[in-house]
């Protein structure tokens, strides 16, 4: 579980790469959306609330970097037709996919398993591992059409050591890190797609202030300070590792 937190990119590091982000208009999904336009990506911007995906979409073109696309999608509510249909018009877009940063996630409720509401356990499973794991089936094609793909699902420091009462999202997080094994290793030397999951850790966005409300949140680390093991992960830097487990910053003592 390395970090990369002093990882210096090259400023060109992700030109003529198609990378897409979810959960692209807030928190670390639009400072990961910002950064690797800066870094010379075309970012497709993906989340539920389009006005948000407007705003990242007019920074981007503001600070100069490679016009990006949107594409509304709501996990929850998303059927496999919607992500087969999403890959069919990506490919006529773009033609490939070089990475895909799985950052949209749903928290739930920080509650005892005994009092814990099944219908929202099921959304949770829905937004933060089903939802993925169909997105990333019907995407393969178009990530296995690229030279060098990244794959990165955003874990949790719950999803690699359970936690009372973080029920549902821990769990999905211990899927994600199971599923991303079994992807790493079904396609290592068959594919150049690697696959590998990150932990942002104490980050200053919202999900955290609704998890730890009493928290001072000018002690954690902005999502933009963040950025370098993202980077270190979908560039050519890491080429050749797949199926590890990685964490955005340091533990906090």
């Amino acid at each position: 579980m390395s970090c990369k937190i002093d990882y210096q990119p090259a400023p060109n590091l992700l030109e003529n790469r198609v990378v897409l982000v979810t959960g692209a208009g807030d928190g670390i999904g639009r400072a990961a959306a910002l950064t690797y336009a800066r870094h010379g990506a075309t970012v497709i911007l993906l989340g539920r609330t389009i006005a948000k995906l407007e705003r990242v979409y007019d920074e981007i073109e503001a600070a100069g970097g490679p016009q990006p696309a949107i594409f509304p999608l709501n996990f929850e509510g998303a059927t496999l037709k919607d992500f087969h249909d999403m890959a069919e018009t990506l490919d006529k877009e773009f033609g490939r996919l070089d990475g895909l940063l799985h950052n949209a996630g749903l928290l739930g409720r920080i509650t005892p398993f005994e009092q814990y509401n099944p219908e929202l356990w099921g959304q949770v499973m829905q937004v933060n591992i089903n939802g993925p794991i169909w997105m990333t089936q019907a995407l393969l094609p178009l990530l296995q059409a690229s030279d060098d793909a990244s794959v990165i699902f955003t874990s949790s420091s719950v999803g690699r050591k359970g936690r009372a009462y973080w029920g549902a999202y821990s769990v999905s997080k211990f899927a994600t890190e199971g599923f991303m094994e079994v992807l790493a290793d079904e396609l290592e030397n068959q594919t150049n797609v690697r696959v590998n999951t990150l932990n942002p850790g104490a980050t200053r966005t919202q999900m955290r202030r609704t998890a730890y409300p009493g928290e001072d949140p000018f002690t954690l680390r902005t999502p933009e300070e963040v950025m370098p093991t993202y980077l270190w992960l979908m560039g050519p830097d890491s080429k050749g590792v797949s199926g590890q487990k990685f964490d955005a910053q340091p533990p906090r003592v």
